[in-house]
């Protein structure tokens, strides 16, 4: 129970503050104990065991407890079963040394933990007392001393007591449920957080520490899972669950619960749905001792159940095989790996499928491989860790070297004790190279046991010892500097929506150098940016010191004004002259003049010109850090030339960059700075020399991810189409000129798209790319020429600037956006396009009544209810205004189209589209969540985390989940590489590659686009060129050697080049005719030629030599 700080009582020995006073009579000490456990109150019983602390502290110390039998006292009077009132002083008094012992004299730990193995265990017994005051007073005790123990002492002092209590089942459920919550609650401390250096440095070790007892902590709580006391299984699963925070691997985090479930349910079923999701899982953070202490009971009983499938068998040795290849530490190897062993070879020697024989026996190879030998040697150059023994060793010197111990009686058997545990914790803090704490584990510890100062020698020894010898293991430290000027060195945390995404880190900027940021989408790269750049990263200087400018990729503008006057009315530049402004502008590229660039509007500029002008703003700021957010978005491969030199000349900036452009990074950076475990980590180099020391970075250089897959859902059927290479997209002589602009974007373009289509669209910025793929998609209407498309072709779009797609709902979860758009069976989407919005001509013609000649007069349509295939084209049902549904006509297409109704028709064609692609789909949150899942997005992120708190690549899987959800024939992307990291981008290729629709992209990625598309159109001035038919790089696909590879290679590498079309007209919407191709039937007298010249033939074979094939038989025999 919490008890208020009281005074100490009266005592008849006179203590002296400094330490020195007397030691108190046996029958001081005798009274006290005797107000503690018969006091009237619980108030006057604490106050009593505070003063008997106080005067044992001050005087004789640790050696009162046993001297005075002052634990002895108090466990009697505990375990008084007929007298409450002395179970609850004796508690208070436990509390009250609990309390206060720890605090003065850390050595007090190892009586109450280690030497006095009873003390523990009564006073956990006493939570399960009849009497409600001795379980309060029990648990606060308990308390006490858990917040009284260093992160050491939790581990390897107080853990050992718990496991050994739940050990015993001692029938005290109770007992056992106040074991497992602290057991949850020394778990729960471990997690990384946002306090303070120090404390966050002691969570480390904890968790560290506890992460290697795991092996003995998971059986233990599985055991207390299926306890038939409800109270003691639903604390042990929470328990549990705690345990789990201390794997630290991001591979294994989202199958948490299925591996919970199945400890928690140990039937074959929830077996199976774990062993289904780990193999599903691919895993490349470096496996450790937690992970395997997890996984490896869940491998061992999968392995040695003769009823597992031969499925779940293949499953299992594929987890077995690719956890054990990431499995750095020997040392760990062996204590896991050796339990999995012996069933591996089991599935190698007797498993019915030679596959599944085969993938064992590559795993028993891993497995050897990775205990060194089968001899349990470690393999050459492994560093072997110190053990306890040989750090008491080392203590031991140095205690002799410093006078010994005092020797007072008593002393060695606490010594022999605290030396065990005063080693493990050494040898703990040893292995973690967190030799600075080593100090606190020694000095106070021994400072009782040794004269004055000896201690604190002794302390100094060995942490100098131990700090030589990491220097001879690992290297002596690096020392930061070169002479070069530091401009920021700042330690923080950051955190965003609720999430923590760095932890006490330090980010060290020297002035010119170039610093990539890289991570994974969602790590926090543009949060750290954007934080630095408002001001709000703790400890960075402020911009009257630093001043820092954040070029991004989204930057809203004024589309009306010029673009000379955008920059100059921004109050920034204020006292900077019209000329200097023009000047700089003119450097970027912009030109001057009234013809110049600077005169157009700032609404007329494509993206890359939109980025060039955020670059000509932050070169007017004169920053010393430039914050630039995938600068290289939008910017052709000549401007990207322009800003890498443009960088590496000005070295008086230093510049702080996030790109997803590897030839970028590699030429333009200084050092790295990479996101690993919730810290910034420095490497000197461009992104070539961190992949060299941190080999998992290697997707930066390959467009195959090994961590983000992308699966696209099949494109459904399209009627009347039976080749991949048949034209389903076509688009002649098309013309467009923005409103407001001197010229066209786009002149006579004239292309056709298929199935089989692998596009790239090539081109300077502002050529008119995203135009052309405006017009083909619908979202401009050319003013010459005409667009034709498959009636029921279904496109999925991703804009340039891709966020457009969902930034009217920043408020929805992206589970609720897709939802939204699909609720009404129709991509709502799509009725935005500027083709399907009735203009007021549109309007008009829907109020004209129209005569069909059949003698019943002009009527006015009011909607198509219906759509059938008739002869070469379609005819639709056509519901009359205040008609009754008997009078509806069916009216062929040819005529709807003459009679001006083209958007109606368009309206109904999208929606039996989308009815066909969506006939697939269950709009479920659950299905939603599993597509989301599939393209490479978080189902806890896609169901519960609002779309405004999304990073930029987050909202662009969003874009492409919605614009995927219909099955799409023909993907259309505009710069699809903008917004995505290397793993995303990755899988985003190896999706595209194995894709089955049609494919077109706008990029100035030549990597991606070599990879994928073997068919390019240029774009120059306006002006469509075709270039043939091109080889792809397969060898830019990490997983090209694999087996198969050559088959989904053949989706890109087959695919028919889109020839132009031929001119057709000038209306501004077409449809394209679609006909199966059908056997010709043949007469009675060719059916009698043909039987004869098959009989010929057939004599013919068997009169020929042996060996001969036979000649097939064919409809198309010519002869």
């Amino acid at each position: 129970m919490p008890h208020s700080e009281s005074p100490a009582m009266a005592s008849p020995i006179v203590v002296d503050k400094s330490g020195s006073a007397p030691a108190p009579s046996q029958e001081d000490v005798q009274a006290f104990l005797t107000s503690i456990v018969t006091a009237k109150t619980s108030h006057a019983s604490v106050d009593a065991a505070y003063a008997l602390s106080e005067l044992l502290i001050n005087s004789v110390g640790f050696r009162g407890l046993q001297g005075y039998g002052i634990l002895d006292s108090l466990k009697k009077s505990a375990t008084n079963k007929k007298d409450p009132v002395q179970r609850e002083g004796a508690m208070n008094g436990i509390g009250a040394l609990f309390e206060r012992f720890p605090r003065a004299q850390k050595l007090t730990e190892v009586i109450f933990l280690v030497q006095d193995d009873t003390l523990m265990q009564i006073t956990i017994d006493s939570l399960s007392d009849k009497a409600a005051s001795v379980r309060e007073s029990a648990k606060y005790a308990l308390d006490q001393l858990f917040d009284n123990l260093s992160a050491e002492a939790k581990v390897l002092g107080l853990l050992p007591v718990l496991m050994k209590y739940l050990g015993k089942k001692s029938g005290k459920w109770q007992g056992a449920v106040g074991a497992l919550e602290l057991m949850g609650r020394m778990a729960d401390k471990a997690k990384i957080g946002m306090e303070s250096l120090e404390v966050e440095q002691e969570k480390d070790i904890l968790r560290e520490a506890m992460g290697k007892k795991l092996e003995g902590l998971i059986p233990i709580v599985e055991g207390y899972m299926h306890d038939l006391k409800s109270e003691v299984a639903k604390q042990a699963v929470k328990t549990m669950n705690s345990l789990t925070t201390l794997l630290q691997n991001d591979d294994i985090a989202p199958r948490i619960p299925l591996l919970v479930k199945a400890i928690e349910d140990p039937s074959t079923q929830s077996l199976q749905k774990a062993i289904h999701a780990l193999s599903q899982t691919t895993f490349v953070a470096i496996v450790t001792s937690p992970v395997l202490a997890m996984v490896t009971p869940l491998l061992e009983r999968s392995l040695n159940n003769p009823n597992t499938t031969q499925e779940v068998t293949r499953q299992t040795v594929v987890v077995v095989e690719n956890l054990t290849k990431l499995v750095h530490d020997p040392i760990e190897a062996r204590a896991f790996l050796p339990k999995l062993r012996p069933g591996v070879k089991s599935v190698v020697d007797r498993a019915s499928m030679p596959e599944v024989r085969e993938i064992g026996g590559r795993a028993l190879a891993v497995i050897d491989s990775a205990i060194a030998d089968k001899d349990g040697n470690v393999e050459h150059g492994a560093l072997a860790r110190v053990s306890p023994f040989e750090v008491s060793l080392t203590l031991e010197t140095h205690i002799k070297n410093n006078g010994g111990l005092l020797g007072f009686p008593g002393d060695n058997e606490v010594w022999a004790s605290a030396k065990a545990l005063i080693s493990a914790m050494i040898a703990e803090d040893v292995h973690e190279r967190q030799i600075k704490r080593i100090s606190s584990l020694v000095a106070p510890y021994l400072q009782p046991l040794m004269n004055p100062g000896a201690a604190e020698k002794v302390s100094e020894a060995v942490s100098q010892f131990y700090l030589d010898e990491d220097h001879r293991k690992f290297g002596q430290p690096v020392v930061e500097d070169d002479g070069e000027t530091e401009i920021v060195n700042a330690t923080f945390s950051l955190g965003y929506g609720g999430m923590l995404l760095l932890s006490h880190t330090n980010l060290r900027l020297l002035k010119g150098h170039r610093y990539g940021l890289c991570g994974r989408n969602g790590a926090g790269k543009s949060t750290l940016m954007r934080s630095i750049a408002n001001g709000k990263l703790e400890g960075f200087p402020p911009q009257d010191e630093v001043k820092t400018c954040f070029v991004e990729h989204n930057q809203g503008e004024d589309a009306e004004i010029t673009i000379l006057e955008y920059i100059v009315k921004d109050p920034r530049f204020k006292d900077e002259t019209r000329e200097r402004i023009s000047e700089v502008l003119e450097e970027v590229g912009f030109t001057s003049g009234p013809e110049g660039r600077q005169s157009h509007k700032v609404g007329s500029l494509s993206g890359g010109w939109k980025m060039k002008l955020a670059l000509a703003r932050a070169m007017l700021m004169r920053a010393d850090v430039l914050l630039l957010d995938e600068p290289t978005n939008h910017l052709d491969v000549a401007n990207v030339a322009w800003l890498q030199e443009y960088l590496k000349s000005h070295t008086e900036i230093t510049s702080l960059i996030v790109s997803h452009d590897s030839g970028f990074l590699d030429a333009v950076c200084t050092d790295i700075y990479h996101y690993e475990q919730k810290k910034l980590v420095c490497y000197k180099g461009n992104l070539a020399d961190f992949v060299r020391q941190k080999p998992e970075g290697k997707s930066y250089y390959t467009l195959s991810s090994s961590q983000v897959q992308f699966k696209f859902p099949p494109p459904g059927i399209l009627t009347g189409v039976k080749s991949n290479t048949r034209s389903i997209l076509r688009m002649t002589d098309c013309t467009f000129t923005y409103p407001g602009a001197p010229k066209p974007s786009l002149y006579n373009a004239s292309c056709n798209l298929s199935l089989s289509s692998r596009v790239a669209i090539i081109g300077a910025n502002g050529a008119g790319k995203s135009t052309l793929i405006k017009i083909l998609t619908g979202e401009v209407v050319p003013q010459e020429g005409k667009v034709e498309k498959h009636p029921n072709l279904r496109i999925g779009y991703i804009k340039q600037h891709a966020l457009e797609h969902v930034e009217m709902h920043l408020e929805k979860t992206p589970n609720q956006y897709l939802q939204w758009r699909y609720a009404n069976g129709d991509d709502r989407e799509v009725l935005m396009k500027q083709t399907r919005v009735l203009t007021a001509e549109d309007k008009a013609q829907m109020e004209t009544p129209i005569d069909l000649g059949d003698g019943k007069g002009a009527r006015r349509i009011e909607a198509l209810i219906g759509r059938q295939k008739y002869k070469k084209t379609f005819q639709y049902e056509v519901k009359w205004l205040h008609m009754l549904p008997k009078f509806n006509t069916m009216i062929s297409r040819e005529t709807l189209l003459e009679k001006g109704f083209q958007k109606l028709i368009q309206e109904f064609d999208d929606h039996e589209a989308s009815r066909e692609g969506l006939g697939y789909r269950v709009l479920e949150p659950k299905v939603i969540s599993k597509h989301f899942e599939d393209l490479g997005m978080d189902p806890e992120i896609a169901n519960h985390n609002e779309i405004s708190g999304l990073s930029g690549g987050q909202k662009v899987k969003v874009v492409l989940a919605g614009a995927m959800w219909n099955n799409p024939h023909l993907l259309v992307l505009d710069e699809p590489t903008n917004f995505l990291d290397r793993d995303s981008l990755g899988g985003l290729a190896v999706a595209i590659r194995d894709y089955k629709g049609g494919v077109i992209m706008i990029s100035h990625n030549e990597e991606f686009v070599g990879a994928l598309c073997p068919e390019q159109w240029h774009v120059i001035d306006g002006r469509v060129q075709h270039k043939g038919h091109l080889a792809v790089d397969m060898a830019r696909f990490e997983d090209s050697s694999r087996p198969g590879s050559s088959v989904a290679s053949s989706n890109v590498s087959s695919a028919a080049p889109s020839s132009a079309g031929t001119p057709i007209g000038s209306d501004t919407e077409g449809d394209m005719k679609f006909k199966a191709k059908k056997k010709k039937k043949m007469t009675k007298k060719e059916q009698k030629e043909r039987e004869v010249r098959r009989r010929l033939r057939y004599i013919d074979w068997l009169n020929s030599p042996k060996g001969t094939p036979q000649p097939p038989n064919t409809d198309d025999e010519a002869e």
